[in-house]
């Protein structure tokens, strides 16, 4: 299994499955339907996204939003359920660290489903910690949020 992350686009090779896939899961976490489709938040002026392939097949996704300097957002992590377990949501989640910090960031944000457990145990054996609603997000129950300062060297 060869697995490269790189910044892609929203109509590049199996992406559009891909994002299809992602929306479905996001309505699955949350039925009031308030989520925006993944195209909308990858068509940001400061959206980067990263697509996951292995052996050259798009299997996994995340979107690094840039904000106040200093802040960015995590948005829409997401990898295909059959290839969950293998270290892939691991490799992106790596990987937007690694853009955020060459961007200068120093504080990632993220907002979860509650139902979402394994993303939440993704980013708590990341050093994420829980925190409350930033940005123009409003508490929630149905919302979990998360933090994490990034060292200032790449």
């Amino acid at each position: 299994m060869t697995l490269t992350i790189a910044l892609d686009t929203a109509d590049g090779d199996g992406v559009p499955a891909l994002m299809r896939m992602s929306d479905a899961f996001t309505r699955s976490l949350y039925p009031s339907g308030e989520r925006p489709p993944l195209d909308t938040i990858v068509a940001a002026p400061n959206a980067q996204f990263f697509v996951a392939r292995v052996d050259g097949k798009a299997v996994g996704c995340g979107v690094l939003v840039l904000g106040d300097p200093g802040r960015a957002e995590l948005r829409r992590m997401f990898v295909d359920q059959t290839l969950r377990g293998q270290g892939i949501g691991a490799a992106i989640l790596e990987a937007l660290e690694g853009a955020a910090a060459r961007a200068g960031v120093t504080r990632l944000q993220l907002e979860s489903s509650v139902d979402n457990r394994d993303a939440l145990t993704l980013y708590r054996r990341h050093g994420y910690r829980e925190r409350g609603p930033f940005g123009s997000y409003a508490a929630d129950p149905a919302s979990a949020f998360m933090e994490k300062v990034l060292s200032r060297t790449p």
